[in-house]
């Protein structure tokens, strides 16, 4: 069955993803720009702030090119296995905080890496403070070792994934849980607060869209981030999730894409802004409502904020957002 926030009409969304990393240590206050970025990105209007995942690294970071593994075909991290990554979590608990209109997103959380009853709860927790404003996207991610290093089994991590996100799901919206497998029994579980909104946090599923991935999406996506090849071309994907959907009973009214949109430059490198949003209203009719915009922002807050506000000013009327 659908979950209640599945089934909303939505608004297209413009999404940026401030670097919640970085390749060497960036020292004391080395991350208030991650801060100022954010309450910038508020101010201007932007719909979702987007933060990325990783907790450890092993040091074949080849891997991340492996497309068999879950990476991406030529893909290449942006740090080394020494590059500093601040949690997710944590990050988007600060955003909170310091933001009053955008929604908060995982893009993505290696979800099967956490203990389920955590998750659930830590989610609920950002959910409640930020008044309903979490997104989280998940997924298997590719590393071995940070599998390996968290004590959590590497192979059949999909499955794994599928389990802690059905406890979530469990835990949000049932007052007293109950759960038996090979893995994980319990009963009369209270896990409170539950979200503010209908239904649990809403879950964006990321992945290529492979049989397991798509039977995923299916069973718990309220949005897909596509991965792969399929990033390529997401209004293909887009149609074969409607058809997944469809089979398992869901209506598809209301189910949510991301894409990125590129940011074209004029002659000089400044932001061509009728370039970059000329794009949105096609990618709106295809069926793609997050659309995040690939640029990196000034350090500084009143800089960010000037370069994002004509940009949203400019994304909205393209999008018909009035």
């Amino acid at each position: 069955m659908p979950t209640a926030h599945s089934l909303r009409d939505v608004t297209p969304a413009l999404s940026v993803q401030p670097l919640n990393f970085a390749a060497t240590d960036p020292g004391v206050g080395g991350w208030r720009p991650l801060l100022d970025q954010a309450r910038a990105a508020d101010a201007a209007g932007i719909d979702r702030l987007v933060v990325s995942d990783h907790v450890v690294f092993g040091e074949n970071l080849d891997a991340y090119g492996d497309p068999s593994l879950g990476g991406i075909e030529g893909g290449q991290q942006p740090t080394g296995p020494d590059g500093h990554w601040l949690d997710p979590l944590t990050v988007l608990s600060m955003w909170a905080a310091l933001t009053r209109h955008t929604r908060l997103m995982t893009g993505i959380l290696i979800a099967g890496l956490r203990r389920p009853a955590n998750l659930a709860k830590q989610a609920a927790t950002i959910d409640v403070l930020s008044e309903g404003r979490l997104d989280l996207g998940v997924g298997v991610g590719w590393q071995r070792e940070e599998y390996e290093a968290n004590g959590v089994p590497y192979p059949h991590r999909g499955a794994r994934l599928d389990r802690t996100l059905e406890l979530c799901q469990m835990f949000w919206t049932q007052e007293r849980a109950a759960y038996t497998s090979d893995e994980v029994t319990f009963e009369k579980i209270h896990c409170m607060p539950k979200p503010l909104q209908p239904g649990g946090v809403p879950l964006w599923i990321s992945g290529t869209l492979n049989p397991n991935v798509l039977r995923r999406i299916a069973r718990f996506g309220s949005g897909w981030i596509p991965w792969g090849r399929d990033a390529m071309d997401p209004v293909a994907g887009l149609a074969r999730i409607r058809e997944a959907l469809e089979a398992a009973g869901r209506d598809a009214t209301g189910f949510q894409v991301s894409s990125y949109l590129p940011v074209q430059r004029g002659a000089s490198g400044e932001i061509d802004v009728a370039a970059t949003v000329a794009a949105v209203a096609p990618m709106v009719e295809a069926g793609i409502t997050d659309l995040r915009v690939t640029l990196q922002l000034p350090d500084a807050y009143q800089e960010a904020l000037d370069l994002l506000a004509p940009l949203v000013t400019a994304f909205r009327k393209a999008a018909g957002r009035h």
